[in-house]
Formats: structure tokens, C-alpha cells, sequence
């Protein structure tokens, strides 16, 4: 039965149970609920917009364990309704929801579907054209040969597992196949000429081209990590011997269909590539591209009017760039993976009677990540071990992506293509991946082998696990949410959020003590069994696959791809220096040029506090950085970098220099980070998006590829990892669109000191010089630029790198100025031109501007002004002090790399520019606002009320201020702490729920400060094997518990309010009078929900109109930012000798602000955000609040993350005279804490 609880006019609540609910039920759900109202009949009428009746959401999945934790017994389904106001029409996500027309009643869950029964194929060519399967005629000719050699036809399944195993999205034909190109063969396949980089140059290479992710050898670590994962204890440091591993991943055609559950499950899908590598590796940190058509947000971006817009297929474009960000944002805000670099790109083009534009978008996820290097080569299965799949439940979810992403969008019925999209649940993935951390992190690691469910779902990943021995399968045990599901599409589905992995028959108990902890769903679903055959079966006898291993990999033919070289010219653009403050303005709208601003606002760039470099930098934090750096540690010393290149305009007008230009660009983006080895530190994965089979792009795509293994070769590289989507057109009823041709770089290396990374923002020092370093041995041309994009032209005189060798020199003489430290401040020349870079470069600068020069340009022969200004090819601008001006033209002379002075910092707020003697001033400030505003444009997509024009007007209004006491020592001496260290016998309990993602970050601050660390979860305390009574001080740590559903902290807060065991612990702990508590973000939340501030605790009762809520930032957004705090005159026990102090801090939350009922003084505030104007107060907080204390001190409950900002490295901005300091104010926190217990132990 369906029982229906409303809240307020448009929202109902329908909870499916085996009985009927009684008046404490209902009571508690209404709690739940947040006091919304049980109906008393069984029907509502009206129009109703909620999910598919037949698939339980991620959403349901969590509030039916809400439940649970509550003690509610017999409910299987919980969903949340939105009632569609009379007279307007419904805006739903076909895949995902439904309108409900005739109002909602208790069959609202009822499906009359029934499994459909496993059907043998007999005519495989219709089969294939009926279920868009993307079988090619030599693919179908295989199956027809298989089914006669086995003397029975083959089942729906076992031609649909074919299809899906066996695709291009799978299995990468063309890459593996043979080119003819103008009529003669070519000696390699594209795959053996990127494998050809890594042979010519393995440098520290582990593992590549065979498993999930590549792996690099990397340095010797600090572990911090639980002794025993599968019960609460304490935190231990020791050495790790690490392998460093680098991928990226597209979901081009999900993203264009469906954006956020497309992109969210790029980023999911690609976090699983790297906690699927060798026999269990760790993600840290992500990045991610977007490219889509332009979105046409204002009628002054002329550029835009050069195609029509089309009849979208999907979504527009705009719809495409909000909903896409946010959900990639949205999954790894939850997971816990900090976005800590990226790329934007919007273009169309029409010439040479061919239209190319992103409507087939592009969506790359990529990342940086981990493994012990014991574990980095996956282990060979024996048989009769066991095959475990972790997570959630199946459901009718990317039927057949593989295929379908294999083809040209619009190829298939509407149906077919969306059936081929998948569903996002970030918090049960978060469960899964601490049981795989825990297991990473042990001596003894029980996996043999690991895999991700991706795309061919279980077909896919369990063959690929049994590849070496065979494996049965059973059937019954793979765990179902949507009871209609046939055997083929329980065996075939995409549901995300899973990893199989095959595990020793003794080892499954400790593993499943460890997943039941982290309440990560274990199933064992088969072994490995020796026989080369993959078969699945059921208890009714039933077989859908039971197939030879060869015979379901196939043996189809080789690939042969025919084309013919199409040779296209592309208009110069045409242009007069008189117009540059035209062209300027109309450079800096591009979205590729202007800010990213709506982008970082919304993603977690600080979670793991391991990030020493993200996007934003400078006192007013702007997205202006080349890379990003995470450190593999937190002693802050060694780390990851990373970058991203492309540069597909280029592409258009000479794939090959594209390709060189997109290496060249990743490469100019991470040369500020200091890597180990220099340039042979860096590995590529290169990922290739095309549109195959059109005339003359089969053939472009070789050239493209060869020429990137030709540049890697010569540069001494290596390309170890990537991916290919070739079916990059769209088709319409009127005919075809083209996505460019394009190849998108990621780079990764291992940095010897993440502290040393270079900044891109001016410093503010009147002597000293800008040199801008040439990279490329090339005249400066205009082609493929963002400038001749602003005309509608590209232009077919693009630059290229000339020399490799001359690449390298300067490549090593500037990492030779990073690693010496004789650099202020460097910035790369890509997108815009140089006077983008110097713009950019002042951006982030409340004061001065810079004087440039371009005397040296025209002493090398080039005259013209807007090539100097506006060409892209590669090359650097450094800021260098006067004093040590000889030295650094000393290494450059030497290295043999042309570099020219171009400018010095100037008083004024302008850039003063000289060319042929005559000057222009350009106001920075101006053409801030002139960059900013394409970001304002797009955030009034996804930002409430005034908050994007709030933003707008207040973003260089707000500059980072700090205040810290000259006598501040900073050093982990002053206060005897050290990076590792003994017992001491002062006990602190980090506490977390499943999806709580900041808790390495908080107890490493706690450990580091000289407590013992406990690590303890709600399953320890709900089951009673922790009572917490030899813990002096906990922590509710920061995240996404139950993924926020019904609340923030509501789900966490249900474990203590209604199990007794649990609650009884929480309160025995505030009653004693010599404990302290600490709640961080979701942590501060749940104190708020259990009102721990209160006298009394958890008991503590107080009149609704008085008590302190937790609710939505008024963005109604997740808020990412390094904002000012201030800590006032107060009596917390942590905060009280910070009295007085102005410190920059992480926030990263969506629920944010503080309701106070009363007035301000009758709180006790321990700290305000610099300023009560968003976005600077992030959540809208009246008071500017960002933390409250009990009357007493002893607990604290802030959102703002002060255990991401305890290093220096870790803070967005720090004072420069502060760098050199080991600690920043915040540890002081950690230490007056554990200086407290101490004295009161006494």
C-alpha cells in the first residue's frame, strides 16, 4: 500500500509499505518529513510530475535507509512528487521523471510489466536494425557462423552482450584498424602509434594500454590510514611506495541526450576507471572539459549569428553547459573528488559547405590519482575464486550505451538513445570506494583483480574479470531494483555506481565486515572456474549466456577504414589595428577566453585537503590557473600535476598541427609546476573526438594521430592512456553537423614540492620584469585562434611547435626558474593571445597594471600589433625580480630560446601599451567586468533570485584581507608537532556516515595537533561496537551524508535520534563535563539538527520559534569558495586565541545558512565572514555567521572548513610573507583543543 504525506501546496511524499502505518510511523516519518502532513485518503488529484513508476531513484534508495535508521520496518519505496500548477506546462526530464496527468493514488508504483522471457535470435540482421545494436554486416555475417558452429541459436542476450562487448565505444575498431588513405595502406594502426611513445620512451612508465588506468612510478609517501578498517581505530603513519595514475574519460553522446545525469556519470564512470586500476587504486583529484554549440546568451556576441540555430535534438546549448557542469560538479561534490582543473569551449563554423559545431557535445572527465605500487599490476585469477559486485541495484538504466555511443547521434529512434543513458548515485559509489580504499590501504590487499561497471554493464566487466579462466555467473544473486527487468537486461544494464572484482573464498569474510561498515551492498555472484566459458544462469535452469570466452570477444574481422584526403582552405581573418578595443572586448566574451567563474563557484575544490593548486587564485580569486597540484601526502612535499590541452580550430585548418598545438598547450599549462624529473615526469592521455566516416575526417584523423605520436616521440614522452569517441556528427532531418575534429591532452607528472608551484598573478613589485618565452620556433600567425574565431573565420596559416628539440630546451630552462625559485609569477599564452595573459595576469589584483612593450617583437621583424596581441602560439610570460634578472637571461641564453622583455608592473590600474611609438591605455577593471561577464550571463542559468548579478557587482569588491599577529610563529617547532609521532595518549573520534567525504582532511588536523585518532562510523556506534567513552573530544566530519535527501543531516541525524544505542552513546559523551565536540560542514549541520549547542544536547528541548535551523544558501546552490573570516572576542575553547584574527578559508556547501529566530547577541557567534554581501557570505548567513559555540566553549559547530586551510600550500591565497611558514593560524584550533584535555585531565 501507498501511504501520501504533503508539505505544503506542491509537494507530496509517497511511501510504499507492506502494512499499514501507525500513529508513532507516521509520527516519525513527519519528523522526516520535515512536518509534512499524512493524507487520509488514499488519492490526490491534480497533474503530478515524479519518477518512472518501475525504477527506484538513488533518492528513494537513501530515504528508504533513513528509514531504517528510524526503526520503520516494511518500507520498500519512498519517492517525492511535485504537484504542476494549473495553467503551466510541465518541464521534466523524460529519462528520469513522468507526468502523472490523472492525479496519484495508490497504484502509483504499480508497473504491469512482467520480465520478459529470454528470446533465441534467429534473424540477427533484424535484430540489430530493431534493437540498435550497431553491428556492422561482418559483425552479423560472425553471429550467423557462431550460431551454426554451436547448432542453436544465440539468445537476445548473448547478441546483445556481443554487441556491447564488441563496440567501438568498447573495443576501439578503428584505433585497431587498418587505414587506406588516397589508395595506399598504412604501416600502423592508430593504437600502435600512440603504444609507440611509450615504447620509444617507457621513462618510469608501470602499466599502460591494459588496464583502467596508466600507471607511473611515483616517490615514497606518508600513509595515514585506520589500522584496522573493519572495526573503529586509531589513525597510523607510515611509508607507502606509490605508483601514480592518470586518465581521462568522455560521455559525449549521454551528456548530449541527457546532460547532468550524462555528465555525472562521466565523472562517476571516470573516478571508477581509477579506483579499478591494477588490484585497487585511489582517485584524489578530477578535471573536465566542456565543448558544446554557442549558447547564445546576448545579442552582442555577433559571432554567434554566423549559423542558424537548429532544432536541438535533446537540449540547447545552454541547457547543455548549466546541466552538464552541474552534474559532473554535483557527482563529485558528493563522492568527495575536489575539480581542480578544466577547459570550456564554444564554437560553430560554416565554410566549405560543411557545418561544424559541438552539437554533439563534448564531455571530458579526467583525473589524477594513487595506488600502493604493490598493487599496481592486476593479479591473474585461479579458479574457484569467488566474484564479488559491490553497490547498487540494477534497473532499466543505459540499455546498450555502448552501442549507440558508437554511432551518430539522431541515427536511432528517439527511444533507443535515450534507453542508452544512465542514472548518477555519487553516495553509494562514495560507499563502495571506501571499501575499496580500506582495502588498498591494507598490508595485505585480498583483491586479485578489480574492474568498473561502465558501459556493457555486467557483460562487460565480469568477462573482462574472468577473461583468463572463465566464470559462472549466477544469475539470482546479482541484486535487481526494477522487478520487471529481463535477463538480458539484468546482464546487460548500465547502472552506475558498481566494481567487480574477483577475491579469494577466505578472504570474503574480512571483506564483508568491511563493506557491512561502510554499508557498501556486497553480493557474491560467481567464481572463476577454468573452463574458458562466461555463462550465466539462473535457478529455473535458464542459460541467457553461455558462451566459449572467444567466442563472446569475437573474432570478426579487422577494421578497414577507406577515405581519401579532403584538402580545405580556410578565409584569413581580416582585420585593422584600430579596431583592438573591438576586438579585445569581443576576444574576452568568448567562453572560451572568458571567466570560468559560473564553473568553479559550484564544484568542491579543496575536499581531501590535499589540493595545493586549483583554479582560482589571487586576493579576489578568479579562475585563472594553468594547472592543477595535489599533494600525495600531507607533510606538502611531493604531489601530482596536472593540465589540459586542445586546440581544435587549429585542427580544422591542419589536423596534424592541431595535434601538436593541444600536446604543446597541456605542456606550456604545467611547466609552472615543478616537476621531479622535468619533462620526462610527464605522461599524456590523449582523447580523440571525430566525426569518422565522412569524406577526408578518416584521413584527417591519422594525420592528427601521427603527428601527436611524431611530437611525443621527439619530445621524449610518452601517450600511456585515453579514449576515442569517432562518431562525433549529429544528424538532423535537413542534414548533418559536424563536431571539429579534436584531440584533448591531459597531462600528469610528479612534482617534487606542490609549494613551488608558480602563481599567474602579477606580483606587485614595481622592479621587476615580464618576459614572455617563446615556445613554438614558429612566426606568430592568427590562425585557429580565438581572435579569428571572433571574426568567423579560422584562417588557414595556423602555428605550430617547428622544432621539438627547441621545444624541450625551453621546456627545461623554465623549470629550472620554478625549480630555483627565480620566478614572481608565470602564465601561459593560449587562448586570447598575449594580451589575454597579461590581462589575466593583473585580473586577480585590486591595484596596479603593467606597461608593455612590444620594442622586441619588432626588433625580431614582426610589426604587426594585433599577431603580437592575438596570436596563440605556445609560449610563456614570466614576472621576474630586477635582482635577478641576469641570472635568468643567463639560463634562457643558454638553453638557445628566443624571449623578449614585454612589460613591468605599473602604478596605474590600466596596461599602458607602446607599439611604434605611439601608446594606448586599456582600463583593467573595465575589460575585467568585459571577461566576467559571459560567467554572469551563464550563472543567472543556475543562480537564485540576485545572487549571479550580486556576484557580478561585488566580485572585485570584496579582495581577500588578512590579519595575522606579527608574533605568529608558524612552524611545526613552535608548537612541537611533527608530521608523524608516537601515542600520546589524548584521544579524539572523527564520527561519519556514509557519504561524509572530509574525513582523512580532519583527522590528519587532529593527529597533526598531538591527538590519537579514532576513526569511527554510525555503523560502530548504531551496532554498539564503539561507545566512545575513551574519547575525550570528537568530530562530525564534513560531506554529503545520505546525499542530503530529505535535508541536510536529516538522514545522519535519524541514526542518533532514533536508535537507542546510538543515542544513549551521544548522550553519556555531552554529559560529561570534560569532552569537546567539533562539527564541520554536514558536521555542523547535524549538531544544529540534534541541537548539541543546546544545555541538555540531544534531550534538549526548545520552542520552534527559537530554534536554530540549518537551510539552503540563498544561491540555492552548493557554494565553492576561499573566502575572509573573522574570528571575534569569544569563549570557544578552539577559536578563543584566534580572537581578533582575519583568515582566508574554505566553504563548500549547499545548505549553508544559519536561521537565527532571535537577535544576534543572544547567540554565541564565533566567527563572521570579511563581508556580509554575497558572494563573500556565501550562504546569505544574517550576521555574516559562520560559526556558533555553546554558552561554555566546549562545542562548536562551523561551516566553513578550517582543516583544508591548516597548511599554507593548502590555502587559495595566502600572504606572501607568510609562504615560507609550516602551519597557518587554523592548527592552533586542533592544539588549544588538545591543550584543553590535557588540562583537564589534570
Amino acid at each position: 500500500m501507498v501511504q501520501f504525506f504533503k508539505q505544503g501546496a506542491g509537494t507530496v511524499y509517497a511511501v510504499e509499505t507492506d502494512h499499514r502505518l501507525s500513529d508513532v510511523e507516521k509520527q516519525k516519518l513527519q519528523w522526516a518529513f520535515s512536518g509534512a502532513r499524512p493524507v487520509a485518503g488514499t488519492s490526490l488529484k491534480g497533474r503530478f510530475i515524479g519518477p518512472r513508476r518501475e525504477m527506484i531513484t538513488p533518492w528513494s534508495t537513501n530515504a528508504v535507509e533513513i528509514a531504517q535508521n528510524m526503526g520503520l520496518t516494511g518500507i520498500s519505496r519512498i519517492e517525492v512528487f511535485t504537484r504542476v500548477p494549473e495553467g503551466t506546462e510541465p518541464v521534466f526530464d523524460r529519462m528520469l521523471s513522468r507526468l502523472y496527468p490523472d492525479g496519484l493514488n495508490s497504484r502509483v508504483f504499480h508497473v504491469d510489466r512482467r520480465p520478459e522471457p529470454v528470446v533465441h535470435i534467429s534473424d540477427i540482421h533484424e535484430y540489430n536494425r530493431t534493437e540498435g545494436l550497431a553491428l556492422s554486416p561482418e559483425e552479423e555475417a560472425y553471429l550467423d557462423s557462431l550460431a551454426k558452429k554451436l547448432g542453436r541459436p544465440l539468445t537476445d542476450s548473448e547478441v546483445f552482450g556481443f554487441s556491447q562487448v564488441n563496440s567501438e565505444h568498447c573495443r576501439h575498431k578503428i584505433f585497431n584498424g587498418s587505414f587506406i588513405i588516397d589508395g595506399q595502406e598504412k604501416p600502423q594502426s592508430l593504437f600502435k602509434l600512440i603504444k609507440r611513445t611509450s615504447q620509444e620512451n617507457p621513462n618510469r612508465l608501470v602499466s599502460a594500454y591494459k588496464d583502467n588506468v596508466a600507471f607511473v612510478e611515483g616517490p615514497t609517501v606518508q600513509q595515514f590510514a585506520p589500522v584496522n578498517p573493519d572495526r573503529p581505530d586509531y589513525f597510523e603513519v607510515k611509508d607507502l611506495d606509490t605508483v601514480i595514475s592518470l586518465k581521462a574519460e568522455t560521455h559525449n553522446f549521454p551528456t548530449t541526450v541527457e546532460p547532468f545525469n550524462g555528465a555525472a556519470t562521466g565523472t562517476g564512470g571516470e573516478i571508477r576507471d581509477r579506483l579499478g586500476g591494477g588490484r585497487a587504486s585511489l582517485p584524489i583529484a578530477g578535471t573536465a572539459v566542456y565543448m558544446t554549440s554557442y549558447p547564445r546568451l546576448s545579442a552582442a556576441h555577433k559571432w554567434e549569428l554566423m549559423m542558424n540555430p537548429r532544432v536541438w535534438l535533446y537540449q540547447t546549448p545552454s541547457e547543455i553547459l548549466i546541466k552538464a557542469s552541474n552534474g559532473a560538479s554535483d557527482f563529485g561534490n558528493k563522492f568527495g573528488q575536489p575539480l581542480i582543473c578544466g577547459s570550456l569551449l564554444t564554437f560553430e563554423h560554416d565554410e566549405n559547405g560543411r557545418m561544424y559545431a559541438y552539437d554533439k557535445v563534448i564531455m571530458l572527465a579526467g583525473g589524477v590519482g594513487f595506488a600502493a605500487k604493490k598493487d599496481a599490476i592486476k593479479g591473474t585469477p585461479d579458479p574457484g575464486q569467488k566474484v564479488v559486485v559491490m553497490g547498487g541495484d540494477n534497473y532499466r538504466i543505459g540499455m546498450g550505451g555502448g552501442a549507440v555511443s558508437s554511432v551518430e547521434t539522431g541515427q536511432y529512434a528517439n527511444a533507443i538513445e535515450l534507453n542508452a543513458v544512465q542514472r548518477a548515485n555519487p553516495e553509494m559509489q562514495k560507499r563502495v570506494a571506501n571499501v575499496i580504499r580500506a582495502l588498498a590501504e591494507a598490508d595485505r590487499n585480498p583483491v586479485v583483480s578489480i574492474h568498473d561497471h561502465g558501459a556493457g554493464g555486467h557483460l562487460n566487466a565480469l568477462s573482462e574479470l574472468v577473461e583468463e579462466t572463465g566464470g559462472h555467473i549466477d544469475l539470482d544473486s546479482l541484486p535487481v531494483g526494477d522487478k520487471t527487468l529481463s535477463a538480458k537486461e539484468i546482464v546487460g544494464n548500465e547502472s552506475q555506481e558498481r566494481m567487480g572484482m574477483v577475491v579469494n573464498a577466505a578472504d570474503i569474510p574480512y571483506v564483508e565486515r568491511v563493506a557491512q561498515r561502510e554499508r557498501a551492498p556486497m553480493y557474491v555472484v560467481g567464481e572463476t572456474t577454468g573452463d574458458h566459458r562466461f555463462v550465466f544462469s539462473d535457478s529455473r535452469g535458464r542459460k541467457p549466456i553461455n558462451l566459449e570466452m572467444a567466442d563472446m570477444f569475437g573474432n570478426s574481422p579487422k577494421t578497414v577504414i577507406t577515405d581519401n584526403t579532403v584538402e580545405l582552405s580556410y578565409k584569413e581573418p581580416e582585420y585593422t589595428a584600430e579596431h583592438l578595443p573591438e576586438y579585445l572586448r569581443n576576444v574576452l566574451s568568448l567562453e572560451a577566453v572568458a571567466c570560468k567563474d559560473w564553473l568553479t563557484n559550484k564544484v568542491d575544490r579543496s575536499v581531501t585537503g590535499r589540493v595545493a593548486r586549483q583554479q582560482c587564485q589571487g586576493e579576489i580569486q578568479l579562475p585563472l590557473s594553468d594547472c592543477g597540484v595535489v599533494a600525495l601526502d600531507y607533510t606538502g612535499h611531493s604531489g601530482i600535476a596536472t593540465s589540459i590541452g586542445h586546440a581544435p580550430q587549429v585542427a580544422l585548418a591542419d589536423s596534424a598541427k592541431g595535434s601538436v598545438m593541444a600536446v604543446a598547450e597541456a605542456l606550456t599549462n604545467i611547466v609552472g609546476a615543478p616537476l621531479s624529473e622535468g619533462l620526462k615526469s610527464v605522461s599524456l592521455s590523449a582523447n580523440w573526438m571525430w566525426p569518422c566516416k565522412n569524406p577526408g575526417e578518416d584521413a584527417a584523423l591519422y594525420r592528427a594521430v601521427e603527428a601527436c605520436s611524431d611530437f611525443a616521440v621527439a619530445l621524449g614522452i610518452n601517450i600511456p592512456t585515453g579514449k576515442d569517441s569517432l562518431s562525433m556528427t549529429q544528424k538532423y532531418a535537413d542534414g548533418k553537423v559536424y563536431a571539429p575534429g579534436t584531440v584533448i591532452i591531459s597531462a600528469a607528472g610528479e612534482t617534487a614540492d606542490v609549494r613551488r608551484t608558480v602563481s599567474p598573478v602579477l606580483r606587485q613589485k614595481a622592479k621587476s620584469q615580464l618576459f614572455y618565452i617563446d615556445f613554438s620556433a614558429d612566426a606568430l600567425r592568427l590562425g585557429g585562434s580565438a581572435f579569428a574565431q571572433s571574426l568567423n573565420s579560422i584562417g588557414s596559416d595556423v602555428p605550430t611547435v617547428k622544432d621539438a628539440a627547441y621545444f624541450s630546451r625551453a621546456f627545461a630552462a623554465v623549470q629550472k626558474l620554478v625549480a630555483t625559485g627565480r620566478l614572481l609569477a608565470m602564465h601561459d599564452v593560449s587562448a586570447g593571445g598575449l594580451i589575454t595573459t597579461l590581462l589575466e595576469m593583473a585580473f586577480a589584483n585590486s591595484r596596479g597594471g603593467i606597461a608593455v612593450s612590444t620594442e622586441g617583437f619588432v626588433a625580431r621583424g614582426e610589426t604587426d600589433l594585433i599577431k603580437i596581441l592575438f596570436s596563440e602560439n605556445p609560449a610563456v610570460v614570466i614576472q621576474v625580480d630586477d635582482a635577478k634578472r641576469a641570472a635568468v637571461e643567463r639560463i634562457l641564453t643558454e638553453a638557445d630560446v628566443w624571449y623578449c622583455p614585454v612589460g613591468r608592473p605599473h602604478p596605474e590600474r590600466v596596461v599602458l601599451l607602446e607599439h611604434d611609438g605611439a601608446e594606448r591605455l586599456l582600463g583593467i577593471d573595465h575589460l575585467r567586468d568585459v571577461w566576467f561577464e559571459p560567467s554572469y550571463l551563464l550563472d543567472t542559468l543556475q543562480s537564485a533570485g540576485r545572487c549571479a548579478a550580486e556576484r557580478f557587482e561585488n566580485y572585485g569588491r570584496q579582495p581577500l584581507r588578512y590579519a595575522i599577529p606579527a608574533a605568529f610563529d608558524g612552524s611545526l617547532a613552535s608548537r612541537g608537532l611533527s608530521y608523524s609521532h608516537p601515542a600520546t595518549g589524548v584521544k579524539a573520534a572523527i564520527i561519519r556516515e556514509k557519504g561524509v567525504n572530509g574525513d582523512r582532511e580532519m583527522a590528519y588536523s587532529l593527529y597533526l595537533a598531538g591527538f590519537d585518532v579514532k576513526d569511527v562510523h554510525m555503523t560502530d556506534l548504531m551496532s554498539g561496537r564503539e561507545t566512545l567513552d575513551d574519547v575525550r573530544m570528537i568530530v562530525f566530519c564534513g560531506g554529503f551524508s545520505n546525499s542530503d535527501v530529505l535535508g541536510s543531516a536529516k538522514g545522519w541525524a535519524s541514526g542518533f535520534r532514533w536508535n537507542e544505542t546510538a543515542k544513549e552513546t551521544l548522550r553519556r559523551f555531552y554529559s560529561r563535563p570534560d569532552t569537546l565536540s567539533l562539527g564541520i560542514c554536514n558536521g555542523c549541520q547535524l549538531m544544529v539538527e540534534l541541537g548539541l549547542l543546546n544545555p541538555g544536547g540531544i534531550d534538549s528541548v526548545i520552542e520552534e520559534k527559537k530554534r536554530v535551523r540549518m537551510d539552503h544558501n540563498i544561491s540555492h546552490k552548493f557554494e565553492s569558495q576561499f573566502v575572509g573570516l573573522t574570528i571575534p572576542a569569544n569563549n570557544s575553547v578552539m577559536l578563543g586565541s584566534l580572537a581578533g584574527m582575519k583568515l582566508g578559508i574554505w566553504v563548500a556547501h549547499g545548505e549553508g545558512r544559519f536561521m537565527l529566530p532571535g537577535s544576534l547577541k543572544d547567540y554565541n557567534i564565533a566567527a563572521r565572514y570579511n563581508y556580509t554581501a554575497y558572494p563573500a557570505n556565501p550562504n546569505g548567513s544574517r550576521g555574516a555567521v559562520a560559526a556558533l559555540c555553546s554558552a561554555d566553549g566546549r562545542h562548536l559547530a562551523m561551516m566553513p572548513h578550517l582543516e583544508r586551510a591548516i597548511f599554507p600550500w593548502q590555502c587559495a591565497f595566502y600572504p606572501d610573507s607568510r609562504r615560507a611558514d609550516d602551519l597557518t593560524p587554523w592548527i592552533d584550533a586542533f592544539v588549544n583543543a588538545r591543550k584543553w584535555i590535557e588540562k583537564t585531565a589534570r
